[in-house]
């Protein structure tokens, strides 16, 4: 039984491998808008998949289901209110970046403020993702994959050693996909993926679900929401990860983010072959997160059900499950799917790693006068040093607590600054460089005195939820900024100056499909009031 999980584990992850090879094998890939942006050819179902499948991890997977098994429905927030921030990036963010022609998100603010601005955020980015995104991405990922395959058993080591056996097993191999493919082969083979993690994400709860029901599906569902009241509430309370009036905070603000300006994920979106197919691809992408509390909440709920709230800790509570209801045969695939779904996550940020670091620092600083091949070739070096520094780190995450609090709170640190300077780069024409990197100073410096307050002496902020604290520093931060900018303005307007790289015609059923995606968020919401 083991041996043919592991065949079916090798086929499939051999497969997405070979397709991806077919596919990109005539991409040029030697200029940086080829290996950067896929050469700026991406479709609106490429994108789509492509997004989901960067933000859908086992980080996701395994620290939202746990997050649901200990606090019930409410933590689907994380989910549903995504949609919301890639409606607003597509209709205001994403025509921005596109007239534009950036290839990075840090690109602009060398434009709208100076070129150290954007050296400053470019560093934000990358000093983000080796120390927290990546180790989590991996550590999270081993814990699955050993977690599946009993990997302890399998080669007679320790908990411990198999977890850096797997760190570098998928470190190694994440690697090679986004350094040496480039942006196209990282999407090509997520797209590949996302079906099969759609696939396997929603058999989960459905055969949990029958489980329950000992063998019908809508009992399983009736038991499970009859006998678990108070699991199944959309509104959470004080006590909840996430209560509910943090919604209208900084939960907001850490979407729009996450959505709307970070480089691993809007990459997809700027590689967009015009605006009509990138606002198609972010549309499309939101309105399947709405289903995502299926793939990332359920399971964590019906986990809750089946072993009676006894685990030890809530992060196994989803591998626990796979264990118990998916049959032998489907482990192998599943295994696979979750093994995409790990290195899809890697080589994203990994990928625009070596973009912010070829094109923001390289160039920039380090060779003015580098050609296209040679920016690409000292990318890929840095991000070979940055795999391997990550994959030291990841191993010690192993006591940080619940690995879904722990990201979204330590991202606060680069998050909130970066998106207030481009918010007020974009809404305001005379607020000067000087400003943008005393809001970049001061919103990562707040924010740390913040967590270090709250690691040291809690109370003090006991009656604050560190979205709270985000909302908080958002403004201080824009009100910083424009008084600095009354004070001492830009000589001139700024002017955004249209590339005409790409067509930015939007698409014309743009406003009527991001009001229907609007008002089924608020349906879900008022439906499990």
């Amino acid at each position: 039984q083991k041996t043919m999980q592991f065949l079916t584990f090798i086929g499939f992850t051999a497969l997405v491998a070979i397709i991806s090879y077919y596919k990109t094998r005539n991409t040029e890939d030697s200029s940086s808008d080829g290996y950067f942006l896929g050469g700026r050819s991406l479709t609106a179902g490429v994108i789509a998949g492509s997004l989901l499948l960067t933000n859908l991890s086992t980080e996701q997977i395994v620290g939202l289901n746990g997050a649901a098994y200990q606090s019930g429905l409410s933590v689907m927030v994380w989910e549903t209110l995504a949609a919301i921030a890639m409606v607003v990036t597509a209709i205001f963010l994403l025509p921005r970046y596109l007239k534009g022609g950036l290839t990075t998100v840090p690109g602009f603010l060398a434009k709208r403020f100076d070129v150290t601005t954007k050296t400053l955020t470019s560093g934000l980015f990358l000093t983000g993702y080796v120390v927290v995104l990546l180790p989590v991405i991996l550590y999270s990922g081993s814990l699955a994959i050993s977690g599946m395959f009993d990997v302890p058993e399998l080669l007679g080591v320790t908990h411990t050693q198999s977890i850096w056996i797997c760190v570098w097993g998928i470190g190694i191999i994440g690697s090679i996909y986004a350094v040496f493919g480039g942006l196209k082969a990282v999407a090509v083979s997520d797209s590949i993926n996302a079906i099969g993690l759609l696939i396997g994400g929603i058999l989960i709860p459905i055969f949990g679900l029958i489980m329950i029901g000992e063998g019908s599906l809508l009992d399983g569902l009736s038991i499970l929401t009859t006998e678990n009241p108070d699991k199944f509430k959309s509104m959470g309370g004080e006590n909840d990860p996430v209560p509910f009036y943090t919604i209208f905070t900084g939960m907001m603000l850490v979407q729009l983010f996450y959505w709307g300006t970070n480089q691993q994920i809007i990459q997809r979106a700027l590689a967009a072959k015009d605006l009509k197919e990138g606002q198609k691809g972010l549309l499309l992408a939101s309105f399947i997160k709405i289903l995502g509390p299926l793939i990332v909440v359920l399971p964590g709920l019906i986990a809750y059900h089946i072993f009676k709230g006894n685990l030890e800790s809530a992060d196994s509570a989803y591998p626990m499950l796979v264990k118990k209801v998916l049959p032998t045969a489907w482990v192998g695939f599943f295994a696979a799917v979750l093994f995409g779904a790990i290195l899809s996550s890697f080589n994203s940020v990994l990928n625009s790693s070596v973009t912010l670091f070829g094109l923001d620092i390289y160039k920039q600083h380090i060779n003015k006068d580098a050609n296209e091949k040679t920016i690409v070739k000292y990318g890929k070096t840095f991000g070979v040093l940055l795999a391997i520094a990550a994959m030291f780190i990841a191993p010690l995450i192993a006591n940080a607590g619940s690995l879904f609090d722990y990201l979204q709170k330590v991202n606060g640190i680069y998050s909130i600054p970066i998106l207030t300077i481009i918010i007020v780069g974009y809404t305001t024409k005379y607020v000067p460089a000087i400003a943008a990197k005393i809001g970049l100073f001061s919103g990562c410096l707040l924010y740390i005195t913040y967590m270090l307050i709250d690691i040291y002496s809690p109370e003090v902020f006991s009656r604050l939820h560190f979205l709270d604290i985000c909302a908080i520093l958002f403004i201080l931060n824009i009100l910083i900024m424009l008084i600095i900018g009354y004070f001492k303005p830009r000589e001139e307007a700024y002017v955004q100056e249209y590339t005409k790289q790409v067509d930015i015609t939007p698409w014309r059923y743009l406003k009527p499909v991001s009001i229907a995606i609007c008002l089924i968020v608020i349906g879900v919401y008022i439906y499990f009031t």
